[in-house]
């Protein structure tokens, strides 16, 4: 006996902190699910309450005409050693322990007001109610509204239909126990809970049924047909019960003194003093805690799989969102550099073809480059009349005598300052490219997501560090560009003067076939159309040749001083940074969202109750 109630007390207490945790409902079947429940079914005025009542032996439950149990009670009965002083405690106010059970009365009526309201409507919100008393066997029961056939004055055409539902969706699963009350002095065959008991349970494994109100029948007849299961067997014998009289009620008789009362009825009657060590309340409590060890025992190997299965899922979400981090500055620092190598793997693969998003720098090389140089106004620059121009002023007072070597450099300087623009460009496209990145990175680093103030530090300490890639690789190119203007090819000009002069006609440069559309040059005192024409052809060639070395050129450039750097370098200065930093600026980079950190701890209590439960339930069941 005393391993009967070590069990079922163990079953209880899991079932009171999973209600305590929430632990009662969501996908698939909760630890609260696959533990057994008894719920208690019946008619309006079957008797149900004074059933409950005399389990518990105390007098606790509102009592009144039409609808009286509007929300489901979830009642949890702990037995404690005799001599200790019994109490009742609420989950809606955990801290108040409640010794008067008038005052439990109220609180049910007043905490089921909250929800519906001084009406009569319904809700299927339970109250969590315990009661730890040395005269009670361990068991949960639910008391549930009364069936109803018809709405009455106040209450929603839809009242029995909800009731039934609400009903149903408690006593179908198949870990719950029914407790059919039926009232002795109606038909058994307009049983509400009968009826509602047959469909849900059609094999009748679940169910107990108890018949009430026996001492109320007319006189010359009994419920034997009943209670020995020829008017409706079940495979659980029935239990009759005798509640207490409502002059009983009104004087504010004992319930325990009531349950001798109702002893000595059985005892003493010709009907059923054969039945008497199977009748009562007191027998239908132990009955159910018997039959509670028995279901139990079966179920023990699904409990533990699916607590086992619990205890994974617990442990793999912990590790999704991350584990409580340490308090000191040594653990602090190291999450931190582990959460930002974890940030820049993520970044890595991104440039590395791993991830999408890094082959948008190639496409700034292999498209946007090109493109802006070919729009490049050097046609215009080469122009007959600009030439003529440049060539002229080049040599002052002093016309060249054999070619406008000046003028060649000045034309040739023109041209090159043109690539500036196109190579910062390229600068500044890859540099936006690497910000976005890094935006991405963040977003993806699931170790991330926790921490907001990190994601932020990581955010701006990133964008500092690819501003001065930026700022380094912007000086290369424009030195690339420079350099292109300091110092000439001059292999280039000796082999175009050791070439046949070719004629306008077969000239192929960019210039020579735009300056044939263009007017002609009026007024050239000095030089004739055709040298002008070869000298721009010239410069366009050199410019051309130029233009395909800065073209493979800034690329390189750009990939060393912004991509490379940022692949191998990109978040060094923080790592020196966070290096200095004191206790107190390490934990506020570690703030979490305050919602991650409450279900982390839901989460850890949970897994502990399920841990718990697992080694209880082993060292009670199989010792």
């Amino acid at each position: 006996m005393a391993r009967l109630e070590s069990l079922i007390g163990l079953v209880n207490r899991i079932q009171r902190a999973c209600t305590v945790l929430g632990d009662h409902g969501g996908e698939g079947m909760s630890l609260w699910e696959a533990l057994p429940t008894v719920a208690v079914v019946g008619g309006q005025s079957s008797g149900k309450s004074s059933v409950l009542e005399s389990v518990v032996g105390r007098d606790f439950l509102p009592r009144g005409s039409g609808i009286v149990t509007r929300r489901p009670l979830v009642l949890q009965l702990h037995k404690i050693d005799e001599g200790r002083s019994e109490y009742a405690e609420f989950l809606h106010c955990p801290k108040k322990k409640f010794t008067d059970f008038a005052s439990v009365r109220k609180e049910i009526s007043d905490e089921t007001d909250r929800i519906t309201g001084k009406t009569k409507h319904i809700s299927n919100i339970p109250i969590h109610l315990s009661i730890y008393s040395p005269n009670v066997v361990n068991l949960t029961l639910i008391d549930l509204p009364g069936l109803t056939k018809v709405a009455v004055e106040g209450q929603p055409d839809t009242i029995v239909e909800d009731i039934e539902n609400m009903v149903r969706s408690y006593v179908e699963k198949p870990n719950c126990i029914i407790l059919a009350i039926s009232p002795a002095n109606q038909d058994i065959a307009t049983s509400d809970a009968i009826k509602l008991a047959r469909e849900v349970d059609p094999s009748g494994e679940r169910t107990f049924g108890v018949l009430t109100k026996l001492d109320l029948m007319d006189k010359g007849t009994n419920a034997l047909d009943v209670i020995e299961g020829r008017s409706y067997r079940l495979q659980h014998p029935w239990v009759g019960i005798v509640n207490r009289s409502q002059a009983d009620i009104n004087k504010n008789v004992d319930m325990i003194a009531a349950r001798r009362k109702e002893q000595e009825y059985f005892e003493t009657s010709p009907e059923y003093g054969h039945l008497a060590h199977k009748m009562g309340s007191e027998y239908l409590a132990k009955l159910l805690s018997k039959h509670l060890e028995v279901v139990i025992r079966q179920r023990i190997p699904s409990i533990i799989a699916l607590i086992n299965k619990t205890i994974d899922e617990l442990n793999a979400e912990l590790d999704r969102i991350g584990r409580p981090i340490g308090v000191d500055s040594g653990a602090q620092l190291y999450t931190i550099l582990e959460l930002c190598r974890a940030f820049d793997r993520v970044f890595k693969e991104h440039l590395d073809g791993g991830r999408p998003g890094g082959d948008r720098i190639y496409k700034v090389f292999d498209h946007q480059l090109p493109a802006a140089l070919k729009k490049l106004p050097l046609d215009r620059h080469l122009s007959i009349k600009n030439v003529q121009k440049v060539v002229t002023e080049a040599d002052g007072y002093q016309p060249h005598l054999i070619a406008p070597e000046q003028g060649y450099r000045r034309l040739i300087d023109g041209s090159i300052v043109y690539f500036k623009g196109p190579a910062e460009a390229s600068v500044d496209a890859v540099h936006f490219v690497l910000k976005e990145l890094v935006r991405k990175s963040i977003a993806e680093t699931e170790e991330l997501k926790r921490f907001p103030t990190l994601q932020s530090d990581i955010a701006a300490a990133s964008t500092e560090a690819l501003e001065r890639f930026r700022d380094e690789s912007r000086k290369t190119v424009t030195r690339l560009v420079e350099m292109e203007s300091s110092y000439l090819t001059v292999e280039f000009f000796r082999k175009l003067n050791s070439e046949p002069e070719r004629t306008p006609g077969q000239a192929g440069s960019k210039a020579d076939k735009h300056s044939k559309e263009r007017e002609p040059v009026q007024n050239m005192d000095t030089f004739g159309d055709n040298y002008l024409r070869r000298i721009a052809s010239n410069v366009s060639s050199y410019i051309n040749m130029v233009c395909e070395t800065l073209r493979l050129s800034i690329p390189k450039a750009v990939v060393h001083c912004q991509v490379r750097e940022a692949k191998r370098n990109l978040l060094n200065h923080f790592y020196a940074q966070i290096g200095r930093q004191e206790k107190e600026r390490l934990g506020a980079m570690l703030d979490e969202d305050p919602a991650l950190m409450e279900r982390r701890t839901n989460i850890a209590k949970r897994l502990e109750l399920y841990k718990s439960a697992r080694d209880e339930i082993d060292s009670v069941a199989w010792k």
